[in-house]
């Protein structure tokens, strides 16, 4: 059985983490803030001091934190991933994060003979603790194929894409489609208030049909229940939407519809509460 390593345990994380252990894994936790994971601890969940602690002799090191600068701090230095980690150690990295990034560490990654995917994922925290993720994979065929038995206990809808890094690419095309879908759905909520529509009702009719989404019938729930707890945090989303942008920026094309999401994120100010707080942007002009 094979010894894993999982550094960045929030939200998504702690399943992730919980159905590996179900699966009879072993697996060593880093988190910045140890009180954050106390409940995993007491599952008898063990968990490292350092990360260069934590990976030190692991067969699989996997990654899930907030931002591309954190992904490079953890990989990065003398007390990093890619210093401390064995040969032939295989590193998964479930950040959503740049994808020039994915490449940087698969190539510094090949040179020290470490094994690296880059393998953003879809499904929010409701996936996550289901184990229905969809997970999309950048990297060589044969290292996925090693690890894809690990990917079916955390994820339902698993691919290979190709080549470092378009994993990356390829979890930006999902959050240009969330861009456009939350914001319709958000709209349509607030349409449906403004015409007295009974919203129970209203959900019942289109859910199903044509207009039916995992943001329609999840978050546009949440947003009827006045739940707008993070399943994903509007800071990370604004944070993917930048880096989708910035790809396409550097190509002279703009994206019209996740532009001006953005921007009504980014004017929202309310980052630690979940993507479906956009409602706030209607209700605070109207």
């Amino acid at each position: 059985m094979k010894k894993i390593a999982f550094i960045g345990v929030g939200v998504m994380g702690k399943s992730m983490v919980r159905n590996l252990n179900k699966a009879g894994y072993h697996t060593t936790i880093f988190t910045r803030t140890k009180s954050k994971v106390d409940n995993l601890i007491n599952e008898g969940i063990y968990w490292s001091n350092t990360i260069k602690e934590c990976v030190q002799n692991k067969d699989i090191i996997m990654t899930m934190v907030g931002y591309p600068k954190d992904v490079e701090e953890i990989y990065y230095g003398n007390h990093g991933i890619l210093e401390n980690a064995k040969e032939n150690a295989i590193c998964i990295d479930f950040t959503t994060s740049a994808p020039a990034l994915a490449q940087k560490i698969y190539t510094d990654a090949k040179m020290r003979n470490i094994k690296s995917l880059d393998a953003p994922v879809s499904g929010g925290d409701i996936g996550a603790k289901n184990g229905t993720l969809s997970i999309m994979v950048g990297g060589d065929w044969d290292v996925f194929e090693d690890v894809y038995p690990l990917f079916q206990i955390l994820g339902q809808t698993i691919n290979y894409v190709g080549q470092a890094g378009l994993g990356q690419h390829t979890k930006m095309t999902n959050q240009i489609v969330i861009a456009g879908t939350i914001a319709g759905v958000v709209e349509a909520i607030h349409y449906a208030h403004q015409t007295n529509l009974d919203t129970d009702t209203m959900m019942k009719c289109i859910s199903k049909g044509a207009a039916g989404s995992w943001q329609l019938e999840h978050n546009g729930q949440a947003i009827l229940d006045n739940n707008l707890q993070p399943g994903f945090y509007i800071k990370h989303f604004i944070k993917d939407m930048k880096i989708a942008q910035e790809e396409m920026s550097d190509r002279d094309i703009e994206l019209e519809i996740l532009n001006k999401v953005l921007e009504m994120y980014t004017n929202l100010n309310k980052d630690e509460l979940g993507t479906q707080a956009l409602i706030h942007h209607y209700e605070k002009e109207n």
